[in-house]
């Protein structure tokens, strides 16, 4: 299932300073939902436990920081 039809991406679109190597969607991202949430692409990490039905994932910095520099922040 790879619906994301409701989210804009906010990284790796082409004129930020993502790393280009996005050839398939499977590079970190952050995307922004209809209901103005955001959502984490990245490499699942195992830092702690979670609670039951949330996940922890890693992302590069500047992947984040692309994010914020979409927002306008």
């Amino acid at each position: 299932m790879d619906d994301r039809s409701g989210l804009t991406r906010l990284t790796n679109t082409g004129g930020g300073s993502g790393s280009g190597e996005c050839s398939q969607n499977d590079c970190p991202n952050v995307y922004r939902t209809e209901r103005g949430t955001l959502v984490v692409q990245g490499y699942v990490s195992d830092a702690f436990t979670p609670p039951s039905g949330e996940g922890l994932v890693e992302i590069p910095e500047s992947v984040l920081l692309e994010a914020v520099r979409v927002l306008g922040r």
